[in-house]
């Protein structure tokens, strides 16, 4: 695979990326305004992973895409999300030999602790419908947030040819929320939850630290474990949990 691709693939991940932090900023401007007066740290403690899980899965999502895009063939399409080492591969491939490559691409990286392979044997989707899918994940987060006694900093949002997935750590009844919220949303096929759940004391711990101590918990701690993380190195492809979208009545 050409030089050129690789670039423009890493190239079109720092543009999503920017394109993601400005669409939050935007979204959540009166939040972000109350973070910035209370210090740089405010904002990365709403978030339920450690700022070492964090930048490792950055790191995670930055090797994993460019080594798969080296190595799969030019009609691939593959989308890798990674959230507490947990990583998701959505997108298209020709065959089933591409599906197992990219999955073993991503398993002999360091610190993944569990891989749930999406990836559809199917032609590469269209301009048309990966921009429909941009257009759902800002519906859906947008949804999020307006919804009560969820937070949305706790969803991370995937989609792929209309159907949804759902990654963070959660509760189990935040994750059934934040579904049943996702699956109302006009356009959206069906709701797939690839949740790691932690107890609602957990959440309630993270969420007291969090208020009471946010510029240290800005800080990396190395030693801290990573809230849920899963122990085991595990790839799976099925079962995962999935919810069809509410019929509208209107």
């Amino acid at each position: 695979m050409s030089v050129f691709r690789v670039k423009k693939t890493l190239m079109r991940t720092v543009l999503v990326v920017g394109f993601a932090a400005g669409l939050s900023a935007m979204l959540q401007g009166c939040f972000l305004a109350v973070a910035g007066a209370a210090g740089g740290g405010a904002l990365v403690a709403t978030d339920r992973r450690t700022l070492g899980a964090q930048t490792e899965d950055r790191e995670l999502q930055v090797k994993a895409l460019s080594q798969i895009s080296q190595n799969l063939p030019d009609s691939a399409h593959v989308n890798v999300t990674v959230f507490n080492r947990r990583v998701l591969l959505t997108g298209e491939v020709a065959g089933d030999a591409s599906k197992a490559r990219a999955e073993s691409i991503v398993r002999q990286l360091n610190n993944v602790a569990t891989i749930v392979n999406e990836l559809a044997i199917m032609p590469a989707s269209t301009f048309s419908s990966r921009t429909n899918d941009t257009y759902l994940e800002t519906r859906v987060k947008t949804a999020l947030i307006a919804e009560k006694d969820i937070s949305a900093n706790d969803f991370k949002v995937v989609a792929e040819r209309g159907s949804i997935y759902l990654m963070g750590l959660v509760t189990m009844d935040e994750g059934n929320r934040g579904a049943d919220v996702a699956s109302r949303v006009l356009g959206v096929v069906q709701v797939v939850k690839v949740f790691q759940y932690i107890q609602p004391q957990e959440a309630a711990a993270v969420a007291t630290a969090a208020a009471t101590a946010p510029v240290a918990a800005s800080q990396p701690d190395a030693s801290a474990p990573t809230v849920g993380a899963i122990p085991d190195s595990s790839v799976s492809s099925r079962p995962l949990e999935q919810q069809a979208p509410v019929t509208n009545s209107n």
